[in-house]
């Protein structure tokens, strides 16, 4: 089992991803975000799993409140590659 990953995308859109690889990362950006204008590997940064959690326990769900802490702690440690956050506000 592959210990999963967290990367931050400033742009075109800010991201918080979730995955077990950066190639992983880039191809769930791809797939649910923007396309990329040959950018976006520069614009991808790993951050720590303590980052993620902090930045993701920040941000507010689709009912536009603050995600609860089971929901956040089940998102980060689950073995699910996933956007966690896709917000072109939040900075």
């Amino acid at each position: 089992m592959k210990e999963m990953k967290f990367y931050k995308v400033n742009d075109p859109y800010i991201a918080l991803i979730k995955a077990k690889t950066k190639e992983n990362a880039l191809k769930i950006y791809k797939e649910e975000i923007a396309d990329d204008d040959g950018s976006l590997s520069k614009n991808i940064t790993e951050v720590t799993e303590t980052y993620a959690a902090i930045r993701y326990s920040r941000a507010k769900g689709e009912d536009n409140k603050i995600i609860p802490v089971e929901e956040v702690l089940e998102d980060i440690t689950n073995e699910e590659e996933m956007t966690l956050i896709f917000d072109g506000s939040l900075i």
